[in-house]
């Protein structure tokens, strides 16, 4: 699985299992005040990953605007979790930040030692997180890069300021997802809106021809940041993808989808008011995602925020 295809190494601390469920015991937090600290040195070109809630508690979230790929998988109880990658600017703060998953692991070979910002880990993971290679920085392995925020309930209340972890935004270049940018190819089906459900989760993605983006509701609520700022990206890949229970369970002893990121299979890409049909193909881990036209031909992305859906293949 997973743990034979990694190579490199990274030295980490042991956070503590995050209690990974939406229906965990709640308590209010106290907030945590700024702390003065140096920025440890991160890999140049190296971009930050968060894991971020979105359960409806922890709605809205903060942080989502400036990402510049956001991945939505499915986790326990058919519900959806993101996984938010920084490159070209660092927020203030994002949030809530929650727990890492196996599939998380595989997904961000493709980066060049990205740093992973999460609440914690159900522990027989965490063996296979000290072993990948990346910069693992949970909540516990670096207490002073997050704070309990106030209006919020644990465990949907925990939140990173980032530039704790990364000195400055690495770059265009740190983003080796394998996308492609530049004009649209042509066909298409003109496209009003798109949603895509999980068995507890539903994106509907509506077409802005005003702001020429696609608008974002979770679970038929408009997405927004907790600033105002509206969650809206040019560029929306519903990739089918083969998911299966692993390994691993969740407090409640419900097993972990894994999301396999690795391979080819079908996808929807929705660039200016249009959808098209396209292929994907990961060869390795270590690899980019490539898209092609159903003719073969290049897929361009629009400029500007992508989400990738991971949807079930049929």
């Amino acid at each position: 699985m997973l743990a034979a295809s990694m190579s490199g190494s990274l030295t980490a601390g042991c956070a503590r299992p995050d209690r990974d469920d939406s229906r965990a015991p709640q308590h209010t937090a106290t907030p945590v005040a700024p702390p003065t600290r140096t920025p440890p040195v991160a890999a140049a070109g190296s971009p930050l990953a968060v894991k971020i809630d979105n359960v409806p508690v922890a709605r809205p979230q903060s942080g989502l605007d400036a990402a510049d790929v956001v991945y939505a998988e499915q986790v326990e109880g058919g519900l959806s979790r993101l996984l938010a990658v920084y490159a070209t600017r660092l927020p203030r703060t994002v949030g809530p930040v929650r727990s890492a998953r196996e599939s998380d692991l595989e997904l961000l070979r493709q980066f060049d030692r990205p740093t992973l910002a999460f609440s914690g880990a159900q522990h027989k993971l965490l063996p296979l997180i000290g072993k990948a290679p990346l910069r693992a920085q949970s909540a516990d392995e670096d207490p002073t890069a997050y704070f309990r925020a106030a209006g919020k309930a644990a465990p949907h209340n925990l939140y990173l300021r980032p530039a704790t972890l990364l000195p400055a935004a690495p770059g265009k270049a740190a983003l080796t997802t394998g996308f492609r940018y530049g004009p649209a190819p042509s066909g298409g089906r003109p496209t009003a809106s798109r949603t895509v459900r999980y068995p507890a989760a539903r994106f509907t993605f509506t077409w802005s021809a005003e702001r020429h983006h696609w608008l974002i509701a979770m679970d038929d609520t408009p997405m927004a940041t907790a600033d105002g700022a509206q969650v809206a990206p040019r560029t929306i890949v519903v990739q089918h993808v083969r998911i299966h229970d692993s390994t691993y369970h969740d407090a409640l002893g419900s097993p972990t989808p894994y999301t396999e990121t690795v391979g080819s299979g079908k996808a929807e890409v929705l660039r200016d008011g249009r959808s098209f049909d396209a292929s994907w193909s990961r060869p390795k881990a270590t690899d980019g995602t490539a898209f092609t036209t159903a003719d073969g031909g290049r897929m361009n992305f629009a400029d500007g925020q992508v989400w990738v859906v991971f949807a079930p293949a049929s």
